[in-house]
């Protein structure tokens, strides 16, 4: 009976040791759930349209999810919902119309007061358009605005201003557009927390860094501060040979945004919401591909 049991637990054990010896069977990597980007267009974008609702049309039917809208802006309001109802293309967002030339960190008080009163306007009518969020630029450093006062003022106007986004549900997205503020992410999320506010996040344009950085690495540090995405292209060899602006010459794809890092970096924040492309305009057929490209670059 000894040997029996013996000769059964060294069978068991040469069976085991067989089994753990075996090939690993390839297991099909677990598929990715698709991302939650949504697609937008500025409203520029489309050059053709003689109404809003015909240009409407054009951007549904090129596969936008949504539009941009300045503001304010002389369309009324009545006609923004018309042509929106009509056609089942989102307003997620407006963008402050004034934001250059009314800046909320002028050495004038009264410059100040009119760029509150131009951002107010932009959070009601967003409000009243079915978006959340405003794209704001806050201040630009200049001979006139020290880099200082321009984080100061900026700050306390934008206070000023936060008990009605809060009212109305809506964001302010700070966007760093080449006024030489708020150069690093590290200083951005830095001056999104100290407003202590959750209406007051990033709108973050994926190209505008590129000069002096990489969208991946703010995408991961203002985190869970992002409210939206511009979506462009730039070419730091363009920058170099043909001058600064130059670098924006590129088609969207074919510059040195680094997609699929960025796409990652969302992953990792959990950033689901509304990527708008922000790049030349033209006919529907120049906007379905721009769709198109979208779509590529969101699933790489």
């Amino acid at each position: 009976m000894l040997d029996r049991r013996r000769l059964i637990v060294a069978g068991s054990a040469t069976a085991l040791a067989a089994w753990l010896a075996r090939p690993a069977v390839a297991q099909a990597p677990a598929a990715r759930a698709p991302r939650k980007l949504r697609k937008a267009a500025m409203l520029y974008m489309c050059r053709d349209g003689k109404t809003l609702k015909e240009k409407f049309e054009i951007l549904k039917r090129a596969g936008f999810d949504g539009v941009e809208l300045d503001s304010p802006n002389p369309i009324t309001r009545e006609e923004v919902l018309a042509a929106r109802d009509a056609t089942g293309l989102a307003v997620c967002g407006t963008v402050d119309s004034v934001h250059w030339r009314k800046q909320l960190a002028d050495p004038s008080a009264e410059v100040r007061a009119e760029a509150v009163a131009a951002l107010a306007t932009a959070l009601r009518d967003c409000q009243a358009f079915g978006g959340d969020s405003v794209l704001l630029v806050p201040a630009i450093v200049n001979a006139q605005v020290d880099y200082k006062s321009a984080y100061e003022r900026s700050q306390a106007e934008l206070r000023r201003v936060l008990p009605l986004a809060a009212e109305l549900k809506v964001k302010i997205g700070i966007e760093n557009v080449w006024n030489d503020f708020l150069l690093s992410p590290l200083e951005a999320a830095r001056y999104v927390d100290e407003l202590e506010s959750p209406w007051v996040g990033w709108h973050l344009d994926c190209g505008n860094v590129i000069t002096y950085g990489h969208a991946e690495q703010w995408v991961r540090i203002l985190g869970k501060r992002l409210c939206k995405l511009h979506i462009k292209d730039y070419s730091r060899k363009r920058r170099d040979d043909e001058g600064r602006w130059k670098g924006f010459d590129v088609e969207l794809g074919a510059g040195d945004a680094n997609w699929p890092a960025i796409m990652a970096a969302l992953d990792e924040v959990g950033f689901a919401g509304w990527a708008s492309a922000e790049i030349g305009a033209g006919d529907e057929a120049h906007l379905r591909g721009v769709v198109q490209t979208m779509e590529r670059l969101f699933a790489s």
